[in-house]
């Protein structure tokens, strides 16, 4: 009789340091599944005992989309996964009654802070395993900077800007960017990954809304 429960088991997750990160990954498109893409690598990352940490940009939550988003809750139970979001409330662009200052304020912001997370991480010895439960200004091997090409291309942030942060990534850091509907030719020539991500069909357009678990 067969063994059914062979195959690779889970272990307890230790701290540890990565061998091989340092790259720079982008993740565009018109279809569903860039930050789910990304989330699931963090998510990969973590299970090694590295130390990720993800800043959202545009996801600050809509009349139709619930404040708590179902990644918050399992992030916030996995050691050595963090993150925080600096989106505004509304999408920026869909006449929703928000404002549109206040989505670039805090879209100028987010930038502010992933370069603050990049300096300290270039700061930080990521040849040694870090604290699981030390704030992401402590260091991180992986930072998600999520949408922060769709604030790019809604003129929220400069694209100089996102190269400025690319540039300034510690060699040993892993820099994930989403987000965006057009191509950011920008960052091209600076992305090690680059992964478009194409909608062929959408049950948005058959008029099913965002779905808790699935969408948020």
């Amino acid at each position: 009789m067969s063994d059914n429960t062979a195959g690779p088991t889970a272990e307890s997750i230790t701290p540890s340091a990565p061998e091989e990160f340092g790259l720079v990954q982008v993740w565009w498109g018109d279809g569903k599944g860039k930050t789910t893409a990304a989330l699931g690598m963090a998510t990969r990352a973590v299970g090694h005992g590295y130390r990720v940490h993800l800043l959202q940009f545009m996801k600050g939550g809509t009349g139709t989309v619930e404040d708590v988003r179902g990644e918050y809750n399992a992030i916030a139970a996995l050691p050595g996964f963090s993150y925080e979001n600096a989106g505004h409330y509304g999408w920026h662009g869909f006449m929703d009654g928000s404002d549109d200052g206040e989505h670039e304020a805090r879209a100028q912001g987010a930038l502010a802070r992933a370069r603050e997370i990049l300096d300290a991480s270039g700061e930080a010895d990521l040849s040694e395993p870090l604290d699981p439960e030390g704030p992401p200004e402590d260091g991180v091997n992986m930072l998600v900077v999520d949408e922060i090409l769709y604030a790019a291309n809604r003129g929220l942030v400069d694209p100089a800007d996102v190269v400025s942060l690319v540039e300034a990534k510690p060699d040993d850091v892993e820099l994930v960017l989403t987000g965006g509907h057009e191509r950011p030719e920008y960052v091209f020539e600076r992305a090690d990954l680059v992964t478009e991500v194409g909608k062929v069909k959408h049950p948005l357009e058959a008029g099913h809304p965002a779905r808790k678990g699935t969408e948020y």
